[in-house]
């Protein structure tokens, strides 16, 4: 009954579930590119450094990968399932229980995720030939070394992906049909407000872990060697994640410092604020890939700035680290960037019917605009500014440790570019969600609101 009420669900909603479908189309790809090189390692022929080159690549870079990709998945996965609360709530009061609840939500997303990472394959494999090319094209790998795509690819990529959705659905789901029906609805309508305790620790931590990180660059580790920027990455890729599980309390403190200006602005600017006020979880969401995209960006492209800048005669390493830190930053941001539109434009059109109220009792489109962007610059300000934080996590003990100096010699272009384009895109998916839904008549929507 579950799986033939999961299927009506999906072809109902079908909008609800393209950001799910989108990540773990995407993840699957990336990580499947990344992993076909373990099947490749394992191929005929491969030996010495050829071998360890592409382990490495695999382990190292695919498995940083992975933990931002399953992140990713994850929360847009529970964004999916926790816009369903109202209507769990609702199929609660009607007689149904926890776990009938539960594997309606999880059956949704294993038809939808199954869809995802199926699809995905021919891209994995395509993505990583090109990456196989990339590695022998810069004489990291012999052009002799056959591709392989197989069971680390599918098991990595399709399967890690399949899982995160699947792990983040259940929890969300499970974690709203087991309250009570009342506190449940109450919830949902609010938009939500609680953080789960684990979600705090674990926040913590890792910004702790990336600030471990940052102290053992500056101090322990020889800036002389190239290597050392895989230990001062991961205080951009650990503290940022941190600060994604921290995103509420942030936005918290965000909403108090920063909403008294935006409430200069007039009603819109109100009105904004006390959205982010009032559903605070769903507003928080999107500065995740926002806070992700712009500490691996940033801290990867100043830190190899700051080595070529010391070294100004790279040799053939050099290089070809090089050429891979552009290919990596490039493909995470990507993913992030589709993930931060994806999240965007799932939360605001799930909006249409608040703003189809809020038009019926007298607000113009316009004015919805307003709102629409005064929260939106409140979270890409917010988001931007704990991914910078994150990033000079990596930049400041890298350029201690390679130049003896805290501010790099380095052009600031670099940031400006990221940042711009962060803006540019978190705007424009929110502004052009929210015009494309107040288009549409308020009593239509509300009508097919009741109808459906």
């Amino acid at each position: 009954m579950a799986t033939g009420l999961a299927r009506a669900s999906v072809r109902h909603r079908r909008g609800g579930f393209l950001a799910g479908f989108l990540s773990v189309f995407l993840g699957a790809a990336i990580l499947m590119a990344f992993a076909s090189m373990l099947d490749t390692a394992g191929g005929p022929g491969v030996h010495g450094t050829d071998r360890t080159t592409l382990t490495i690549m695999a382990m190292v870079v695919g498995g940083w990968g992975a933990i931002v990709v399953a992140s990713a998945v994850g929360t847009t996965l529970a964004v999916a399932s926790r816009q369903r609360a109202a209507e769990l709530a609702l199929l609660r009061s009607l007689g149904a229980t926890p776990g009938q609840a539960v594997r309606l939500v999880v059956g949704e997303v294993a038809l939808v995720g199954a869809a995802g990472a199926l699809l995905a394959i021919p891209f994995g494999y395509g993505g990583g030939y090109g990456l196989l090319r990339i590695l022998q094209d810069t004489d990291q790998v012999h052009h002799g070394i056959g591709y392989r795509f197989g069971t680390a690819a599918l098991a990595v990529g399709a399967g890690g992906c399949l899982l995160a959705a699947l792990a983040a659905a259940w929890i969300t789901a499970r974690r709203t049909a087991h309250r009570r029906v009342r506190d449940a609805q109450l919830d949902a309508a609010g938009g939500g407000h609680r953080t789960s305790r684990f979600r705090l620790v674990a926040g913590v931590v890792l910004v702790l872990a990336g600030a471990n990180c940052a102290v053992l660059t500056a101090t322990v580790v020889d800036g002389k060697q190239l290597q050392s920027q895989s230990v001062a990455g991961e205080g951009a890729i650990l503290s940022s994640i941190g600060f994604a599980l921290l995103a509420p309390v942030i936005l918290r403190a965000a909403v108090a410092v920063l909403g008294p200006l935006l409430e200069t602005l007039g009603a819109g600017g109100q009105l904004g604020v006390l959205g982010v006020r009032r559903r605070l979880q769903r507003a928080a969401t999107p500065m995740m890939p926002i806070v992700v995209c712009t500490a691996i960006s940033v801290g990867t492209l100043y830190m190899q700035a700051i080595w070529n800048s010391a070294h100004p005669v790279m040799n053939a390493d050099d290089k070809s680290t090089a050429t891979l830190n552009y290919v990596v930053v490039g493909m995470l941001a990507v993913f992030a960037a589709v993930m931060l539109v994806n999240l965007i434009v799932a939360d605001t059109s799930a909006r249409h019917r608040e703003f189809a109220q809020l038009r019926l009792t007298g607000a113009t489109p316009r004015q919805i605009l307003r709102l629409v962007g005064a929260e939106t610059v409140l979270t890409l300000v917010t988001g931007v500014l704990f991914g910078s934080l994150a990033a000079l996590l990596s930049i400041v003990p890298y350029s201690l440790a390679v130049t003896d100096k805290a501010v790099p010699d380095t052009s600031p272009g670099i940031y400006v570019a990221v940042v711009a384009g962060v803006a540019v895109l978190t705007l424009a998916a929110g502004l052009g969600s929210a015009r494309r839904t107040t288009r549409v008549p308020a009593t239509a929507v509300l009508r097919g609101a009741v109808a459906s």
